[in-house]
């Protein structure tokens, strides 16, 4: 009886725990396009995964509990969101994404995938209700967090982590762009939240647009990439970070009155142009101390007659808390 290829393939795998796809066309005898074809197959069925980059693929054989979640075991609506949310990076960095990351992340946590994943439907869908127009408005939480606001508004594009399920989308391709400097996931936060920062130019007639500047020293910083990346033909606000002995994050700092003092102190606003309305970008808003800070900074040299517009990529659920790892 004649072995099909694709058995041949699997048999082969499970021999030596991996394979490329070069190792697989000589093994078998045919050409690297035939070898692709039926490794794409695998894929799709959840036989195989695959990691890594051209020209070093390599392909592994998925564990059974990895396995277990066929499109019949959840709606087609539940399988669609899933797809356009859900995102994890593996500790080996491998980048899953939709059905296939939520497979894995529920065999790593043990858990039911089709019962799980009707749960994280419904987590998502009480956290979408907070958005209007793909939009979390932040100004309730800071007006009540403060005692003196200078922002218009705030915003921002998605939580940093919800209940039970983690980071969110964003919030993964925030967290890694940021500590492994990653140009390719910038610039995929740069497509994810470039519509969304059109709308608010184009709503509240924004002809200023500042960023604020990072304390870390990074050989790629994420807010000058976005500057490049977001590209409008609208006028930068010189906004810089004053150099101290010691560089000291927001991040470190759990107390609101530090997070004030740090933003107080570091952040300067060199800018002395006349603008009508102003957009500060930030990548997360944690207690809201550096935007409303900028804010005010802008405000004393009366550079800006109109609004101040506050936008980050994430921000907290529960009020203001301290987002500590970006």
């Amino acid at each position: 009886m004649k072995i099909k290829t694709s058995e041949k393939i699997i048999d082969y795998i499970k021999q030596r725990g991996q394979a490329t796809g070069s190792e697989l066309a000589d093994f078998l005898n045919i050409s690297d396009r035939a070898v692709r074809k039926q490794l794409n197959n695998l894929i799709e069925n959840n036989i195989l995964y695959k990691n890594g980059k051209p020209p070093k693929v390599f392909y592994f054989i998925q564990k059974a509990a990895e396995i277990s979640l066929k499109n019949n075991d959840i709606t087609k609506e539940i399988e669609t969101k899933i797809n356009k949310n859900f995102l994890i990076i593996t500790p080996s960095g491998d980048k899953k994404e939709g059905v296939d990351g939520f497979r894995y992340w529920c065999a790593k946590n043990n858990l039911p995938i089709s019962k799980t994943a009707i749960e994280y439907f419904k987590t998502l869908s009480k956290y979408d209700n907070y958005k209007k127009e793909g939009l979390i408005s932040g100004i309730k939480k800071i007006n009540s967090t403060f005692n003196d606001v200078y922002l218009d508004e705030l915003f921002y594009l998605d939580f940093y982590s919800i209940e039970r399920f983690g980071k969110t989308k964003l919030g993964q391709l925030l967290l890694y762009a940021k500590q492994s400097q990653n140009k390719s996931l910038m610039k995929e936060i740069i497509e994810y939240i470039k519509p969304s920062i059109n709308k608010l130019i184009k709503k509240f007639k924004i002809d200023g647009i500042g960023f604020i500047p990072p304390t870390v020293k990074r050989e790629v910083q994420l807010m000058k990439v976005l500057d490049k990346g977001l590209s409008e033909n609208i006028k930068k606000l010189s906004i810089s970070k004053i150099k101290t002995p010691v560089a000291v994050p927001q991040k470190t700092l759990n107390k609101l009155v530090d997070r004030v003092e740090n933003a107080k102190k570091t952040i300067v606003v060199e800018d002395n142009s006349k603008y009508k309305n102003i957009l500060l970008i930030d990548d997360a808003v944690g207690s809201g101390a550096t935007l409303n800070e900028t804010a005010k900074k802008i405000r004393e040299k009366k550079i800006c007659k109109g609004k101040i517009i506050g936008i980050a990529i994430t921000g907290s659920f529960n009020g203001f808390d301290v987002i500590s790892e970006v």
